[in-house]
Parts: C-alpha cells; structure tokens; sequence
C-alpha cells in the first residue's frame, strides 16, 4: 500500500531515527481500516499478567486463547496487537505477517504486597522481539513511584538497543506510586508530565490515560490558572497532553481502562478525535465483550476516528 502523505508527514517528525525505525511505525500506521489517516486503534493484552486469567478473561472465555486475540485484531481491522512474550509465542507463527505486534517487554501483578514498591519486571528481551517479527517494544513507566529512575534508566537502554535494530518504542507512561494520590493518578497536568517524560526519553508512540480537571500538584496549579490553560472538557485535556508530546510531534494514543458502557467508550473516542489525540489502545473494552459485540465496538470507533459518527 503507498504511503499517504499525513503518514509521511508524521514519520517525518521523527527526525533522528533510522529508517528500520520508521518503517515499523509506518507498518502500523498503514495497517488495517484506519490505514493511512494518521489514527490508530491497538489492541493490548497484558491484562492476564496484570490482574490474573479469570478477572481479565472469564468474561468472555474465549480470550482465554491467545489465538482468539491475533484472529480479533485482524478481523477487527486494527492497527497493532500488543502483549506479552508468551501470549505472542503462542500464536506467533500461526498468524505471523497479518498483523503488526508490540512486545511488552515489562509487567506488574497482583499477588505483590503493597509495601512492594511500585514496579515492573522485565520479562521479555529486544532479541525475542526480532525473531517475533514485531513492529515495536512496548514498556510501562511509573512516574510518580521510587522505582521510577530505574524504569526510566531500564527503557533508555532497551530503547536504544531496538532502535538499533530497527524496532519502534511504545512507552505505557502510567503515574503511579508513593508520590501521587489515587486521583492524581488521572489528574491532567500528572497525565500532561507523564506524556512529556514518555517523549524525553524516546518513546516513538506514548499511551496514557485519559485524564480528568483534577490538578495534583501545587505549582503547576499556579500555572493553569495563571495561564488560563483549558481543561474544562475531555478534549481540551487531550490536546494540553498532545502539546505536552512535543506539540503532536510524537503519536500518543490513549487507553481505554476498565470495561464500560459502550457509550462512554464511544465518548472517549470522540474527545480524542477532537482534541487531536492519535487514537486508543483498548483492551477489556473490547476483548471482554463476546467476539460479536466486539466487532460492532471497533467498528464503531472505526467510524469516529473517521469522522463518520
């Protein structure tokens, strides 16, 4: 498929990278329904390592199969399939060429006590990467947390290893941790820091989560209200974090978070579409709902991201 010309454009603010680099971000870009429009729609599956097999798959048994998510991707059009290193080994040759794949190099769970320290662990390499034919690595950062400097020290180097070889970065930049409140956890100006970190230290595409008008930290505050920066609305604050991203410079797509009604899923699409957002990386939202209703969703999205709906 020729390269459009907002796909060239994007590419073109990536002005250090090599061409191996951006020819991996171009496979995503023109992968799937929305090929070529700059907007994305990635499909993550960490869940399971995240919060366990049954909270994150007995809603719909059927995700229980690691193939069930490459067919999903594919057939729901999508740009990219992003998950662990087993779950990718488990279909990897099966489906192998029909879709872009990131490889989550780093996971959390939920069987760590709470004085454990908000963390990851790497459980995949730049080398698994390269013989899974991914597109990308994706890595979770927690701002916010102690162990931040190490995660942050962890990436930079796997960054640089993969972009070595040609292989794009993905950076989950999720606060979290010892210096921030729960609600800062989603506060606008901790979602605008966390996508400006993301950028400084290399990330190709950034995820972040949608954020709300909370401000958690004093002196930014001070800023927003002395500069009248506007957060009133969901769109507004995808924007603000789009400015934060080197000014839309770098792709950031946005997570969908917990299952939840489809209109709100709808709504969220809409405020990314409008605020200049580059689209969404939605997991439980789509995967826990049977196959059927899952297709209906995405291509639903589909359509926003289009300006259709």
């Amino acid at each position: 498929m020729k390269m459009t010309d907002t796909v060239r454009q994007i590419l073109r603010n990536y002005e250090g990278e090599n061409p191996g680099v951006k020819a991996k971000l171009c496979s995503m870009l023109m992968q799937g329904k929305l090929a070529g429009t700059g907007k994305m729609i990635i499909l993550p599956v960490d869940q399971g390592f995240e919060h366990g097999p049954a909270r994150t798959f007995a809603p719909n048994p059927a995700g229980y199969d690691p193939h069930y998510h490459y067919q999903l991707a594919i057939d729901a059009g999508l740009n990219a399939y992003a998950a662990p290193l087993g779950q990718l080994e488990a279909g990897a040759d099966t489906f192998a060429g029909q879709i872009p794949t990131i490889l989550k190099l780093n996971s959390a769970n939920s069987l760590m006590s709470d004085t454990a320290g908000k963390n990851q662990a790497i459980t995949g390499s730049v080398d698994d990467a390269l013989r899974l034919g991914c597109a990308a690595i994706g890595f979770t950062i927690y701002p916010g947390s102690d162990m931040a400097l190490d995660m942050f020290e962890e990436i930079v180097e796997m960054r640089r290893e993969a972009a070595a070889c040609g292989i794009a970065t993905v950076i989950w930049s999720y606060p979290r941790g010892e210096a921030i409140s729960k609600s800062g956890e989603t506060a606008i100006d901790i979602a605008a820091y966390a996508a400006q970190i993301a950028a400084l230290i290399g990330a190709h595409v950034i995820k972040i989560k949608l954020s709300t008008d909370h401000l958690e930290l004093p002196e930014a505050k001070k800023v927003y209200e002395e500069q009248s920066i506007d957060i009133a609305t969901q769109a507004a604050r995808v924007r603000h974090c789009m400015e934060a991203s080197f000014n839309g410079r770098r792709i950031v797509v946005f997570s969908g978070g917990a299952k939840k009604g489809t209109d709100s899923v709808y709504d969220d699409a809409r405020a990314i579409r409008d605020g200049g957002g580059n689209g969404s990386i939605i997991g439980r939202n789509s995967f826990q709902r049977s196959r059927e209703d899952a297709l209906e969703m995405l291509q639903n999205l589909v359509d926003i991201y289009l300006g259709k709906a």
